[in-house]
């Protein structure tokens, strides 16, 4: 195996651990039913995470060229992990707050900085096929989820007797050993830091970037792409299980832990296979969009996860909920694929880092709006809080498929 691509495998297996975030919704009916907490309080757990990933990105990216990714990495590995021991912590002791600070802000610290190191790393050694090389990396992180939901979170589970703050610490413990050992791998090419400083000290600053017209149309656009798939992300089964229960007989006794493990197991299949169209998504776009162009990708993106989303306002049955719910994160992970090409073509080598970094806001105000939609209408609007839902992702969709079009590359 040549080196670059020794380089690729590793930030996938550092993608492929952070993505574990992405099984929330596997933790979010335990976590409320176990701690009587609200399904907006605990669903702000996951969107303070994903805000804290967004915002901690952008700072990393442009801090590349000062720590390396190798130190980057290293420390993000080590907050995602702390975090999950501060959540256990908090699950043990009832407290809404520490479930914020540990999963939340230090997880989502620990992710944006771990997050966007192997991705500016891997595109640094592919001069070629930038598509297909950092969609491979980013398609490690659409994985994460079939990781947790069908492997780690059951595993741990059942060794600690189904006690959701053990489980916690275990995961904690994994993620504090694993993340740091693959990100010792990480390193730039010869010369590269040294160029890009060269290069970076001829441009402007970088806010005059990011107030351009094709940054602030890019981000839009994404962020689109990040509210439609968050609202799965978050609550895919949860809305799932309130599919089958509207299917069940009415002398069903909910209350059954024969019924509860049955509709959590397909909460959980759903999740893993899911999450493999997820990280799917990632590498084929990002290759198919090697073909047919950056932008012109995330329009049939969007187009696609609008017309699904208008389909999920009339589906009723649980197994079609389950395929329309893959094509959507097929899509969403397909922005993800697309998105690091995209940025280096609209600013260059040398800025990519950057503005890729501070393009993963979007990601982090998508994180909060997509599961706070879906929160909101369970607890206000329980009976119709997915179709209220659908109508919401779907105006969000064709807006920034509308704006997509604004979009020209100079």
């Amino acid at each position: 195996m040549s080196r670059k691509w020794f380089i690729a495998a590793v930030g996938t297996f550092i993608h492929l651990l952070l993505g574990t975030v992405y099984a929330w919704s596997f933790f979010q009916g335990p976590i409320t039913d176990f701690s009587g907490w609200s399904n907006t309080q605990v669903a702000w757990a996951f969107s303070i995470s994903i805000l804290m990933l967004g915002l901690t990105s952008a700072w990393a990216g442009n801090k590349m060229t000062a720590y390396g990714p190798r130190k980057l990495a290293i420390v993000g590995g080590l907050l995602y992990g702390l975090g999950y021991l501060i959540s256990g912590y908090a699950l043990a002791h009832h407290q809404l707050f520490l479930l914020y600070l540990g999963f939340g802000f230090l997880g989502g610290i620990g992710l944006g900085l771990a997050y966007v190191t192997p991705v500016a790393t891997v595109s640094a050694w592919f001069t070629e096929k930038q598509g297909l090389a950092t969609g491979m990396v980013v398609m490690g992180f659409g994985f994460g989820a079939l990781v947790m939901s069908k492997f780690m979170a059951p595993l741990f589970l059942q060794m600690s007797d189904n006690n959701l703050s053990g489980t916690f610490y275990m995961i904690g413990a994994v993620m504090l050993v694993l993340i740091p050992l693959f990100a010792t791998f990480l390193k730039m090419p010869v010369g590269v830091e040294t160029a890009t400083v060269e290069k970076a000290d001829n441009y402007k600053p970088l806010h005059k970037y990011i107030l351009s017209k094709p940054f602030i149309i890019v981000w839009l656009v994404f962020m689109s792409s990040i509210v439609a798939g968050m609202i799965f992300i978050s609550f895919q089964s949860p809305l799932l299980q309130d599919l089958m229960m509207a299917k069940m007989p009415t002398d069903t006794n909910f209350s059954d832990p024969q019924v509860i493990a049955t509709l959590a197991a397909a909460g959980g299949t759903l999740i893993a296979i899911s999450s493999v169209f997820n990280g799917a998504g990632r590498f084929v776009w990002g290759a198919v969009s090697d073909k047919i162009g950056r932008m012109r990708s995330f329009r049939i993106i969007l187009a696609l996860q609008a017309v699904v989303f208008g389909l999920l306002i009339f589906v009723t049955n649980p197994i079609i909920f389950s395929v329309l719910v893959c094509v959507v994160l097929l899509s969403y992970g397909g922005g993800f694929g697309v998105l690091p090409s995209l940025a280096k073509d609209m600013f260059g080598d040398s800025m990519m880092a950057s503005i890729y970094g501070a393009l993963l806001t979007a990601w982090g105000a998508g994180g909060i709006v997509g599961p706070q939609i879906v929160a909101f209408m369970k607890d206000n609007y329980a009976a119709d809080a997915g179709l209220y839902a659908f109508i919401a992702g779907g105006i969000i969709l064709i807006t920034g498929l509308a704006l997509s079009f604004a979009y020209k590359q100079k």
